[in-house]
């Protein structure tokens, strides 16, 4: 069996995403820009952008993958895969299973990050792989340490740009290689779903560097004030830690 692979920014928003502003056009075509074979958007607990972007992709050279970032009750979860955004505010392991059951492969972003809604270590016990390369953390502690915990526990692991602004993405990102059977497949039918297949299967590896600390302050500051907007325009209690407390849309 021969394989090829495919370069895959796995975490990415929109303007879809209440920090976001990004419109997904410009993300597409970005990515096909600086050589991606696709981007997943995985904008907080909306989906639509990202099924869009994933209907459009094919129009700029990439694959269309769509995803969400899903607030669970106990920290963010990727979604990678699926259509339907799976209910917030959920226990981890219960949206890990219902990502499955939805044909999707669960990923948790910026592990053990709690100012970003990271998942802790005790409450870490199931998943299908874990972002250990998130471009836009300050120093290389947090991405070590996601992977040093990804390795003991057998993990697969990908990188993430985790980009809010047009200029972060693809700074990080994942190679990917999918089996060939060339009896029936060929690097042309590629879609969505080898992607899954193969991220389950721990075929990555990480690429890309951090992302400038000036950049990542802008996006944290950036992200604040429309994260903070958000919930006063839309009368939701703010609670730092706690996204999962956010009254479902």
């Amino acid at each position: 069996m021969d394989g090829t692979t495919v370069t895959i920014d796995p975490h990415v928003h929109s303007e879809g995403s209440y920090d976001g502003r990004e419109p997904v056009e410009l993300l597409l075509e970005h990515a096909a820009d600086i050589g991606l074979d696709g981007v997943v958007v995985t904008d907080h607990d909306a989906i639509e952008e990202s099924r869009r972007a994933a209907e459009l992709a094919p129009e700029y050279g990439l694959l269309g993958i769509p995803g969400v970032e899903v607030s669970t009750a106990h920290g963010h979860l990727l979604a990678i895969g699926i259509e339907t955004r799976p209910q917030r505010g959920q226990p981890l392991e219960t949206t890990v299973e219902r990502v499955r059951d939805l044909g999707g492969v669960a990923i948790v972003p910026h592990p053990f990050q709690r100012s970003r809604h990271g998942v802790k270590r005790r409450n870490l016990t199931d998943c299908d792989a874990i972002e250990a390369y998130n471009s836009m953390v300050f120093t290389g502690y947090r991405n070590r340490r996601a992977k040093t915990f990804a390795d003991v526990e057998r993990y697969p692991v990908v990188g993430g740009s985790d980009a809010h602004f047009l200029p972060n993405l693809g700074r990080a990102h994942t190679d990917i290689r999918i089996d060939l059977d060339e009896a029936s497949l060929d690097a042309g039918s590629i879609d969505g779903g080898d992607v899954v297949d193969a991220i389950r299967e721990g075929h990555t590896e990480i690429r890309g560097k951090r992302t400038p600390i000036h950049r990542s302050a802008r996006q944290y500051a950036k992200g604040a004030v429309r994260k903070a907007t958000y919930l006063t325009t839309s009368h939701m209690p703010f609670f730092p830690t706690l996204p999962t407390s956010m009254r479902d849309m």
